[in-house]
């Protein structure tokens, strides 16, 4: 349940009325008018019909400056509704919008993020203490591109995608040349005769299966699906569980330190994760049914949406034959 408040010329006033009556929104009220002529309508609105109530809001307001339509939380209701309590909570696609925008933007908290979590991460790997590289994976700032991205293209926003692409590659970039400059100055492991002595968390990243496919698709539907639920704070575990800085800080390393053959595997780790997020992260949103509000935007998100599931189910399928491939060479 959301407060959506719409500060308004009086004279919507019967408009917006008969807007909440046509939704079955019961409770409504107006506040006073203000000196520029403008009013203030709030109404309770339910989870059911909260997405409704916004595209046609938008179809009545969109082109005008001179209307605001905020969303408020509303954390308790009195008295209780049985049947509210038992229903499922469901972000709007301008909530979601609002907060999956935020993790695509390039800004100094963003790279400060990026190179405090990659350091942070190869000092863990090269001590092979998981407890530290558990640390750089929380603070990472690498999820949030891909999934602006699946949902980007979910709806067919191009400018969106284009800023969620470039987020992606920068923030992967700097974390792969600074892990690979560190890779340089400090080795990650050493040669005993013909025995690699190495930290075991830089090993576990550069063996790539059938269950880190099937891990990375599981913590992508899940990482949408907390989401579009509202419970964002579960993102903390998936961050976690389908981590992008761990394998791309091994890469780096592993470049850095010349071992060609262990860093592909970390770099076909970072394939499988990526790809998978954005595979699952689409499903999620068409299982969610977010779409464009207009009939043209949404058919033009369907092109988007048929392109882009063919790319991305391309390359899923590519990153299966090569990890079958290499299981069957190694064996």
């Amino acid at each position: 349940m959301r407060l959506i408040e719409i500060v308004a010329d009086a004279g919507h006033t019967d408009t917006l009325s008969g807007l909440a009556d046509q939704h079955e929104v019961t409770d409504y009220w107006w506040g006073a008018q203000s000196d520029d002529g403008r009013r203030a309508f709030r109404m309770l609105v339910d989870d059911t019909v909260r997405q409704p109530v916004m595209d046609a809001l938008q179809g009545m307001f969109g082109g005008s400056e001179n209307v605001r339509i905020v969303v408020l939380p509303v954390d308790t209701v009195l008295p209780r509704d049985p049947e509210q309590a038992d229903r499922a909570a469901a972000a709007t696609r301008e909530e979601l919008y609002t907060q999956i925008e935020k993790g695509a933007r390039i800004d100094s908290n963003f790279i400060l993020l990026t190179v405090l979590s990659t350091i942070v991460a190869a000092i863990g790997l090269v001590e092979d203490n998981v407890a530290v590289v558990i640390g750089a994976m929380v603070i990472a700032p690498l999820l949030g591109p891909h999934i602006a991205l699946a949902f980007a293209t979910s709806l067919g926003d191009g400018e969106l995608s284009l800023k969620a692409l470039k987020a992606s590659l920068v923030g992967l970039s700097i974390a792969f040349a600074l892990s690979a400059v560190i890779g340089i100055l400090w080795p990650v492991d050493m040669l005993r005769g013909q025995m690699l002595i190495a930290s075991t968390e830089i090993i576990a990243r550069t063996d790539v299966g059938l269950d880190s496919m099937a891990l990375a698709l599981a913590s992508g539907a899940a990482a949408v699906l907390s989401l579009t639920t509202g419970l964002s704070s579960t993102l903390v575990g998936v961050m976690v569980a389908v981590a992008l800085l761990p394998p791309t800080a091994t890469f780096g390393m592993l470049i850095g330190a010349g071992h060609w053959d262990l860093a592909l595997g970390a770099l076909l780790l970072l394939a499988v994760n990526i790809v998978c997020v954005i595979v699952a992260a689409k499903a999620v949103f068409l299982a969610k049914d977010v779409r464009p509000r207009t009939w043209h935007l949404r058919r033009k998100a369907q092109q988007s949406v048929l392109l882009y599931g063919l790319i991305w189910a391309g390359l899923l399928a590519a990153l299966l034959v090569v990890i079958l491939l290499r299981r069957h060479l190694a064996g």
